[in-house]
């Protein structure tokens, strides 16, 4: 079973010298992640922080960069925040959100996923 799994940022982190992140790895989170996570004081006095502290764990290498904390997760271009949103989501496999769509031309109602990022 894959545990641990590579990815590219869109953009990349870039650090104080101006240097380009963007290869790195993210393993798969556990059941303590998250409740550790919701114990964090950053995400008690705002829940929407949430996001920043688990993925601090769960992303265990960030090319040439020593320690990922959420401070340089908090640096991240949003464009790769939801990259890694996303993919956290994929590799958890988490369901999507989906929506009800009809289609336009026979009527059919169905439900399809939506990705809140940008590919291509």
């Amino acid at each position: 079973m894959t545990t641990v799994f590579d990815f590219e940022l869109p953009k990349g982190y870039v650090d104080q010298a101006g240097t380009v992140h963007k290869m790195g790895k993210m393993r798969l989170a556990t059941a303590g992640d998250e409740i550790g996570a919701t114990r964090d004081p950053r995400v008690v006095s705002n829940p929407s922080y949430l996001t920043i502290v688990v993925l601090s764990k769960v992303i265990v290498e960030l090319e040439g960069v020593e320690m990922v904390t959420p401070a340089l997760i908090e640096k991240l271009f949003t464009a790769d925040l939801a990259f890694l949103q996303d993919m956290y989501q994929r590799i958890n496999d988490i369901q999507p959100v989906t929506m009800e769509v009809v289609c336009p031309e026979c009527g059919h109602t169905h439900e399809v996923p939506l990705n809140f990022t940008r590919e291509g």
